[in-house]
């Protein structure tokens, strides 16, 4: 997958989100690209193209909105 980013420039780092018990893809990651002008080309280039017979939406990672309550409702 990090070819297809390096088209658009440097790429530090890529993680692809596994299964714990099955260690499968999850189907997304995330790709760290230290210049943001890079990465937005990375964003424009690569959203809606297909990698590997797969579909690919690419968009800047947003923080996590964390509303889990372990289960408990309140």
């Amino acid at each position: 997958m990090s070819e297809a980013f390096t088209a658009f420039g440097e790429v530090a780092s890529v993680s692809i989100v596994k299964e714990k018990n099955t260690g499968e893809s999850q189907g997304f990651g995330f790709v760290e690209m230290p210049v943001k002008s890079e990465a937005i080309a990375a964003i424009n280039g690569l959203n809606d193209a297909e990698l590997n017979g797969r579909r690919l939406d690419v968009n800047e990672a947003r923080p996590r909105q964390d509303n889990r309550s372990g289960g408990r409702r309140r």
